[in-house]
């Protein structure tokens, strides 16, 4: 039996987004425990070139649902990159999951042919579904949630592959 494109993406998007969201959980009693405020997180990098906490959690929740419109070929909803706390950043997930919910696996299988267009600032980028969501969409989105938990876990934020994982069935 192959692998179906909606399986391939939207369970896999919503529950690694749940383990971000229980991250951010627990980097926010981490910092009640430590006494200072979680709002100090939101710019945590490691190298001055990167993008910073927040901007880490914004594009992986961007990279779930703009990928998942794309093979969908439907619009995802625009969030306002404007979060100022932690729990903002948790709604951001919160309500990235939701839009998942809400497309049908219909809309998804079959789009292993359908063009993706990829706006970029040097230019359009241009895949097969297929391609796009193996090699472009999800190693992104992994990527910025892997971000994210280590920026958390280098700061002291007591986590472990289990919180990255989650709940495995």
């Amino acid at each position: 039996m192959s692998i179906s494109m909606y399986s391939a993406s939207v369970p896999v998007y919503s529950h690694t987004l749940g383990s971000l969201e229980r991250i951010l959980d627990k980097a926010e009693a981490s910092a009640a425990a430590r006494k200072f405020d979680p709002a100090v997180l939101l710019g945590l990098r490691l190298a001055p070139d990167m993008l910073p906490l927040a901007k880490q959690v914004q594009i992986a929740c961007d990279a779930a649902k703009l990928s998942v419109a794309r093979l969908a070929g439907i619009d995802a909803p625009k969030l306002e990159d404007n979060e100022a706390s932690i729990a903002d950043l948790k709604a951001r997930v919160r309500k990235t999951i939701e839009f998942l919910a809400t497309v049908p696996a219909a809309k998804l299988d079959g789009s292993e042919t359908r063009e993706v267009r990829v706006p970029r600032r040097d230019g359009e980028m241009k895949f097969d579904g297929e391609t796009y969501l193996k090699h472009y969409a999800l190693p992104n989105f992994f990527f910025h949630v892997t971000t994210t938990y280590a920026l958390l876990r280098h700061n002291g934020v007591d986590l472990g592959k289990a919180d990255y994982l989650g709940a495995l069935q």
